[in-house]
């Protein structure tokens, strides 16, 4: 008999004394890779699923890993009979938003004026030569995510999207959320997180339809500490109270103008031109990073005399209200729940990951999977969905208890295993729920407004761009709100950051308009933790009123 193995999907008999990497390179699956399976670079981890007591003992080239992590390089399966099942970090292309919802193509939107120009057969960034070349001259957006990486490759003379991708963040091995990823960077020397991270960014530009030397400039989002981890920051003080990140104490003492990062393509470790421009866009504060200014950048706000709220539903949630007379801003600690982290069947927005979900007269699931392919796991929309559904039909009551004293409900049953929902689960979901919820309460209790005062509510991110919006104000994820008021906006992060690639203009906008934004410290309002309380209920949210 041989061992079962699955990788991302794909099964195979697998013996003894073969490496997960070798046998996953025999099933045609890609598995990133810089030191050909010595165990160096640290890219070819895998996720084990099951069977990790029939893989070899970890090695000394991968004791930077805990939990199910390894290398795939170092691992070997040991019995002749059992299964493994496991995924690598970049199990295929996620699913991108190309385009921030209603809004022009870029390029479109604004006029184009990037910073990086050609002068006969010099190549300027902000009139500095860095090369000669008649060739083209290219640049990159990124949204750094703590779950996701997105990127976008344009050609800066036209204003052309030329190619996108996007692969999970391969961090995740330090830590599915801001704090532990915190934790894990202090106590770990050697900058892995960032290594690792430059290995799976290096591979994704080399697979670009150009020459990566004729990349000049890059324009980089995320929260503050993604951001900062990648600039090779210290992000120790971002994780203990008052949660600032060192540019941001820098700018404080007076020791820089702005909380903006600058850095070469070389310092970067990717293989774009080595005195490329990446540029780290500027913070807000706190946890409310470059992810967020951007956000305010794609949706106009400065120019906005509509009550704006946008609200994009993460591993940290950001939350902004208002328009071009004040801006608050938050950031909510929800946690992965939402985006498939700390799920028994969660997963991301890929092939195989259940995206909807509905309970017919019959009582059965109907669903919708994404690829169209047999079910895998199930990712944010689809949670949504059936925690709305669950809780119409009674099957779950507004506390998020299952009905006869049930602890798992099976949606869906397949060779290569279920995927169900635990009580436990719902727990989970709730409390990243509750987070976001006071998150919410908190910031229009600030801004001394009601839900409906709002004029247009954007749901950013691809997660927002994809859930049901009557299934979240059912289960209270989003405002009670009349749905026209809602716009699916897509990805606005990586829309800012293309923004900022594309106009020096736009970009020092940005710069100055992170200064007026008011930061919403969450944890120091009076009324946070009954807000949070009242959010972990599975019900309609509306404005909770209290003295300011």
């Amino acid at each position: 008999m041989a061992v079962t193995l699955t990788i991302n999907g794909q099964s195979t008999d697998a013996n003894p004394g073969r490496s997960l990497f070798d046998q996953a390179e025999a099933m045609g699956i890609d598995v990133p890779t810089s030191c050909l399976k010595q165990g160096k670079c640290k890219e070819c981890m895998v996720e084990v699923v099951e069977g990790m007591e029939i893989l070899s003992p970890p090695t000394e080239a991968e004791c930077h890993l805990k939990g199910n992590f390894r290398l795939s390089c170092q691992t070997f399966v040991t019995s002749s009979v059992g299964k493994v099942r496991c995924h690598t970090m970049r199990r295929g292309h996620m699913r991108i938003e190309r385009q921030a919802f209603g809004m022009p193509a870029q390029g479109q939107a604004l006029e184009l004026d990037p910073p990086v120009t050609r002068d006969g057969d010099r190549i300027l960034i902000d009139g500095i030569e860095v090369e000669r070349s008649t060739g083209p001259i290219h640049g990159i957006s990124m949204d750094l995510g703590t779950t996701t990486v997105v990127l976008r490759l344009f050609d800066l003379e036209s204003g052309e999207l030329i190619a996108d991708t996007s692969f999970e963040n391969p961090q995740r091995f330090g830590g599915s959320e801001i704090m532990s990823r915190i934790a894990y960077d202090t106590s770990h020397p050697g900058r892995l997180l960032m290594r690792t991270l430059a290995g799976y960014l290096s591979h994704a530009i080399e697979k670009f339809p150009v020459n990566p030397k004729t990349i000049y400039e890059m324009v980089v989002v995320g929260n503050s500490t993604m951001r900062d981890l990648f600039f090779r920051q210290n992000v120790y003080s971002i994780g203990q109270t008052p949660y600032r990140s060192i540019t941001e104490i820098e700018m404080a003492e007076g020791k820089r103008a702005t909380t903006s990062l600058v850095q070469s393509g070389l310092r970067s470790l990717l293989p774009i031109h080595p005195k490329a421009r990446v540029y780290g866009a500027p913070i807000i504060s706190g946890h409310v990073g470059a992810d967020a200014a951007a956000c305010i950048l794609a949706a106009d706000l400065a120019h906005e005399d509509r009550l704006i709220a946008i609200m994009d539903i993460g591993t940290n949630t950001e939350l902004v209200v208002g328009n071009r007379h004040r801006i608050l801003a938050a950031s909510c600690p929800a946690g992965p729940a939402f985006e498939g982290g700390a799920i028994a069947c969660g997963m991301p927005a890929l092939d195989g990951a259940i995206e909807e979900v509905a309970i017919g007269d019959d009582g059965k699931f109907k669903i919708r999977v994404i690829g169209d392919v047999a079910p895998e796991g199930i990712c944010g929309s689809g949670l949504v969905d059936m925690l709305s559904e669950l809780l119409r039909t009674g099957r779950m009551n507004e506390r998020g208890r299952f009905e006869d004293d049930q602890h798992r409900i099976d949606l869906y049953h397949g060779e290569n295993g279920d995927v169900y929902l635990l009580e436990s689960d719902v727990n989970e979901l709730a409390q990243a729920k509750g987070a976001n919820v006071a998150g919410l309460q908190v910031v229009f209790n600030t801004y001394g407004i009601g839900f409906d005062e709002i004029d247009v509510f954007y749901l950013a991110g691809g997660f927002g761009r994809h859930i049901n919006v009557e299934a979240s104000k059912r289960i209270g994820l989003v405002p009670d709100l009349a749905e026209e008021k809602f716009v699916r906006a897509g990805n606005l992060a990586i829309e800012g950051a293309t923004i900022a690639l594309l106009s020096k203009t736009k970009r020092r906008e940005l710069e100055e308009l992170v200064t007026k934004v008011q930061h919403c410290r969450l944890e120091t309002h009076p009324n946070f933790f009954d807000f949070f309380v009242e959010g972990c209920q599975f019900k309609a949210v509306e404005t909770i009123s209290c003295a300011r």
